[in-house]
């Protein structure tokens, strides 16, 4: 009766087909990580062009936010030194601001530029032109500019502020603005903001039509360069390049495998933008780069999921090879123990028929119910030996043994028992050995009846050597058997274990050499076997010499 072979078969084909769907969830699961990588990097270079158009922007509006309305806390008693020395600062922290226009300005009835009422109105005492040159202000008078459209803007809104104002209130930061500052492209003017103080007079000296008092106010006007803006690149891996370009800069000979974006500056820059390019070589990077975590932890994911598979894979070969095990086991159990109460049923049945039996009739089937029952008292007591090895619940009784005369005692029994069988040995270096005989026994006793079972008939022959090797004992028991192959070797001390060949035809429990495995192990020892097939095996024992 053989085992069945597919009662896994389901299992592994399971097993097999969730391997495959891993595998398959894996190459899908990187693919849609990369696409949405790839997507995800796309939609960054839309967006993150804001975060360098800030920082970008960042001096021009701490410039215009807070450098320039320090003119106001002069009070307009600017003159020729201190806005030099304002305008270094300006040179020196803002490079793109190329020129300043330095206006000393004055309100009351003196020939005027600009006439507000009464007579009365603004006069430019004297205009200053500074520029940086080799990190020095180099400053100029020149009143040529007097007439320029810039100080008539500012000297109007001026002359509209001061007529119109509320000074119950400070003025709103719109009407500031409003008022205060012209921005055009390339150019800020800024006059200084009078206080409620000063604003009230000028209300007064428009109202009189006699006096000659004369108050005085400052205005800057300072021209940009934006070429000269630094442009703050703070995501260098998504924009390869971004440049300062003109509004209307829109080149047609842009590469296919170039992606572009761009910006629009604000301000006195607003006639310009920032255009950002990179090659889809740089994007590709970009993507690698951030998809290599994101694959390494579905990469770890997939390669745990295919080490559970494996797992449970070599669970159920091992529960197959067990179940095999087992069932060889319970079957040659089986037919181990048929055999003789097959014999012992018919030997009772013939000696409790009617026929009367003679004395040798008797004596024949009294020996075979002996010869049996001893079978079956050998075989249940290997099994119980070998769990109690396997439970460590056996003592050892260590005596002194002669090992010829052990050796010879074990030689005749097996002569007398197999009178075929040819068994020599030779004992060296060693004449006694402190052991437990009753399991040095056990270990001959299998060995030698394994050297006959598995030798060809006419062919029975065993040399048994023994000698000592340093601390050791080393027992040889060599045949002229059927041999094993080599990929088999590793195995035959495994319980329930059996070589598939003739000569296990009629049933083999597979606990003989597993059983010499345990008696070795629990002596503090170790077994070996080396094997050709056809030509024999040898069996290696080494035992400490002091046990």
């Amino acid at each position: 009766m053989k085992a069945p072979k597919n009662i896994y078969r389901k299992n592994f084909t399971l097993i097999t087909a969730s391997l495959v769907l891993i595998t398959v969830s894996f190459v899908i699961g990187l693919i849609i990580a990369y696409n949405l990588t790839a997507k995800y990097v796309e939609n960054e270079f839309s967006s993150k062009k804001v975060e360098v158009l800030d920082q970008t922007s960042k001096p021009y509006n701490d410039f215009f936010q807070l450098k320039i309305p320090e003119i106001t806390s002069y009070q307009g008693f600017l003159d020729s030194a201190s806005a030099a020395n304002y305008s270094g600062t300006v040179f020196k922290a803002y490079p793109f601001v190329s020129r300043i226009l330095f206006y000393d300005l004055q309100i009351g009835s003196k020939p005027t530029n600009v006439t507000f009422t009464n007579n009365r109105g603004i006069s430019v005492k004297a205009i200053y032109q500074y520029k940086s040159k080799r990190g020095a202000v180099r400053g100029l008078k020149d009143m040529a500019f007097a007439n320029e459209d810039d100080f008539k803007h500012m000297a109007l809104k001026l002359s509209h502020f001061i007529s119109t104002a509320d000074t119950t209130r400070l003025p709103t930061q719109d009407e500031i603005f409003r008022t205060f500052y012209d921005v055009s492209p390339d150019k800020i003017s800024y006059l200084n903001i009078p206080r409620r103080e000063d604003v009230k007079i000028y209300q007064s000296l428009l109202d009189r039509r006699e006096g000659k008092a004369f108050y005085k106010q400052n205005m800057m006007t300072f021209l940009l360069d934006a070429n000269k803006l630094k442009v703050r690149n703070n995501h260098p891996e998504l924009y390869q390049q971004v440049t300062i370009e003109p509004v209307v800069y829109d080149p047609l000979d842009i590469d296919n495998g170039r992606k572009v974006t761009e910006a629009a500056l604000t301000g006195a820059f607003s006639n310009f933008k920032l255009y950002f390019s990179s090659t889809r070589e740089h994007l590709d990077k970009e993507i690698d780069r951030r998809f290599l975590p994101i694959g390494s932890i579905v990469l770890l994911i997939y390669v745990f999921m295919v080490l559970i598979t494996w797992l449970i894979y070599r669970n159920l070969s091992i529960n197959l090879k067990i179940f095999k095990l087992q069932y060889d086991f319970i079957n040659n159990f089986t037919h181990e123990f048929k055999t003789p109460v097959s014999v012992i049923k018919i030997a009772g049945s013939n000696l409790r028929g009617d026929a009367e039996l003679s004395e040798r009739q008797r004596r024949h089937y009294g020996k075979i119910l002996d010869e049996e029952a001893d079978k079956l008292n050998d075989l249940m007591n290997k099994l119980l030996s070998f769990t109690q090895l396997e439970n460590r619940s056996i003592t050892i009784h260590r005596q002194e043994v002669s090992l010829k005369a052990f050796v010879k005692g074990y030689i005749e029994t097996f002569k007398i028992k197999y009178p075929d069988f040819k068994v020599t040995s030779h004992v060296e270096g060693v004449d006694a050995f402190n052991t437990d005989p009753v399991l040095l026994g056990s270990i001959f006793q299998n060995l030698m009846e394994n050297a006959y079972k598995y030798s060809h008939p006419g062919n029975k022959e065993l040399d048994i050597d023994i000698k000592q090797e340093r601390r050791n004992v080393v027992l040889r028991f060599a045949d002229k058997g059927i041999g094993m192959a080599k990929a088999e070797q590793g195995d035959v001390f495994k319980k329930f274990y059996r070589i598939e060949n003739q000569y296990n035809q009629n049933g083999s429990v597979g606990l003989g050499l597993a059983f010499c495995k345990e008696l070795v192990n629990f002596m503090d020892g170790e077994i070996t076997v080396t094997s050709k097939v056809n030509e024999g095996s040898t069996f290696i024992v080494t035992l400490p010499l002091d046990n």
